[in-house]
């Protein structure tokens, strides 16, 4: 029998997943974002957003719903859900979290923790804020998972050439951190297909 990867397969796929951390002392911006799932059209989606070019940072990338994290809020979870009601206007209660993926540090100094949540209805009411949010791109897993939208991004520091993920998807390109949360989330589906 085929084994589908699906919203309880996923789930049960980051419950057992341990992520990499950095350390506790480590000085960079925390932060935090929220990769979120839902079925559309019979198959798994990814939202992203396209940032406006008047935000401070990442002007004009495509990411993942998040930013940093206020004193106010209780966890970094929280941070990540905040965010995500402020840029994108999904509710909290809208939204089961499954997990953690592996945290990064990106050359801006943000030291981002990554969670992937699941939207519990679809179609949703999307209501995103015009000074972030330019547009939003629902990308669906199964894309994603084709080789054939895996664009090398090639980037040269301090001399030496380095080859980070990255991913066409139309006139857009999801690449640097947004781009190694994907491949670290599309690392653990693999996993299901290797069973247990």
């Amino acid at each position: 029998m085929d084994r589908q990867l699906g919203r309880d397969a996923i789930r049960d796929l980051l419950a057992r997943y341990e992520p990499a951390s950095y350390d506790p002392e480590d000085p960079g911006r925390r932060a935090a974002v929220l990769m979120l799932l839902y079925e559309r059209d019979g198959g798994i989606h990814i939202l992203f957003q396209k940032r406006t070019e008047t935000v401070q940072d990442h002007k004009g990338q495509v990411s993942l719903p998040g930013g940093s994290r206020d004193p106010e809020d209780e966890s970094l979870v929280a941070t990540a859900l905040r965010e995500t009601f402020e840029e994108i206007g999904v509710q909290p209660v809208d939204i089961e979290v499954f997990g953690q993926l592996d945290e990064l540090r990106t050359s801006t100094n943000y030291r981002i923790t990554p969670f992937v949540g699941w939207l519990n209805r679809y179609p949703y009411e999307w209501r995103f804020s015009d000074e972030e949010v330019a547009y939003l791109l629902e990308v669906p897993l199964s894309y994603l998972r084709n080789p054939g939208t895996f664009v090398p991004d090639r980037r040269t520091i301090n001399g030496q050439t380095y080859a980070f993920p990255s991913y066409q998807f139309g006139e857009d390109l999801i690449w640097g951190a947004t781009a190694r949360m994907v491949a670290n989330f599309l690392d653990i589906c693999t996993a299901f297909e290797a069973g247990p």
